[in-house]
């Protein structure tokens, strides 16, 4: 698929928008109501809609939600969606604490052998603090046990948030020098209605500065074909990569290659635009395969150039909150 002149090979598919955390900089700060069963995406119509994508172009899905393994029957998701041919590559963002290493094993005789997981601290108490959960033991159990297995790469997203884990970035990317994990440090995005402030902000020129203050120079790694919109470096002799995920203070606009559908079935062009365009009410009202090819081919004429998140005077802040769109 084409917007404008970038070529769009990738699809996040939030399945759900609920989760068993509560993130500060994910979950909004006043009370929220989730969406209701009936308005979320059934997974046959989540599995027809990514079948067209895929023959418009498509080859390369991640699932996501909120957190997937809270939605019920996910493992049947993921196997219909592991049959789809044209699909080269399945990966799941998660948080780990459902997952045990069986239904990790799981995941990989069905083919998926990428998990991104979130882990903003090495400390249990802080990660109680961020989450709302005191989880941090299962979580670490299941990053080690996806390693143990074999999946590749394990991928960890940290959110850097000042006075509450930026003491922590060192000892976070040091964890590349012991396994061959990729860290990836990404810039807080104030959406919706967050609790957590702009001043929170910890850009990545920063964070470069005291990883090479404290561990050494950073090597930049070429960027591959497939590769998203970290900017990957590593140490000298780690197995690991510390990546940078840069959407407030060193836009990748033009690189982006993705489409999101969320699971209220609307798709998404840019996570850091508002517009979004309803293609589950024209499936369940009988649209034909070629209208709804239509549908996603103009919601990609909406893919924009630039965001203006992180500006001064922003045109166009967010008002969906990361946990009902799919980050």
């Amino acid at each position: 698929m084409i917007a404008g002149t970038r070529s769009i090979n990738y699809l996040r598919i939030s399945v759900t928008d609920r989760c068993n955390f509560r993130c500060r900089y994910c979950m909004p700060a006043s009370p929220f109501a989730v969406i209701p069963h009936q308005e979320i995406a059934r997974y046959e119509e989540i599995l027809k809609i990514t079948r067209l994508a895929c023959e418009m172009g498509i080859t390369k899905v991640r699932v996501t939600g909120g957190e997937p393994f809270v939605r019920k029957d996910i493992f049947s998701f993921l196997e219909q969606l592991c049959r789809m041919d044209a699909l080269s590559d399945i990966s799941i963002t998660t948080n780990g604490a459902l997952l045990s290493r069986d239904k990790m094993q799981k995941l990989l005789d069905m083919g998926i052998k990428r998990l991104n997981f979130s882990l903003d601290t090495l400390n249990p108490e802080k990660f109680a603090f961020i989450t709302g959960r005191d989880r941090f033991d299962r979580v670490w159990d299941a990053i080690m046990a996806a390693h143990d297995l074999g999946m590749t790469p394990v991928k960890i997203n940290t959110v850097v948030l000042r006075g509450i884990n930026d003491n922590e970035i060192i000892s976070i990317a040091e964890l590349t020098r012991s396994y061959p994990f990729h860290i990836r440090f990404i810039e807080y995005m104030p959406m919706g209605d967050s609790p957590m402030e702009k001043q929170q902000q910890v850009l990545t020129n920063e964070i470069i500065q005291i990883l090479e203050s404290g561990l050494g120079t950073l090597s930049p790694l070429a960027h591959k074909a497939n590769d998203g919109p970290a900017k990957k470096f590593q140490f000298k002799g780690a197995p690991g990569v510390v990546g940078f995920i840069t959407p407030i203070s060193s836009h990748f606009c033009s690189e982006c290659n993705r489409l999101r559908l969320t699971s209220r079935g609307f798709l998404r062009p840019c996570l850091l635009n508002n517009y979004e365009k309803d293609i589950l009410t024209p499936l369940r009202n009988g649209a034909t395969d070629a209208q709804l090819k239509d549908i996603i081919h103009g919601a990609l004429q909406h893919k924009p150039l630039f965001h203006t998140l992180g500006e001064t005077r922003p045109r166009d802040i967010p008002i969906s909150h990361m946990t009902s769109i799919g980050g």
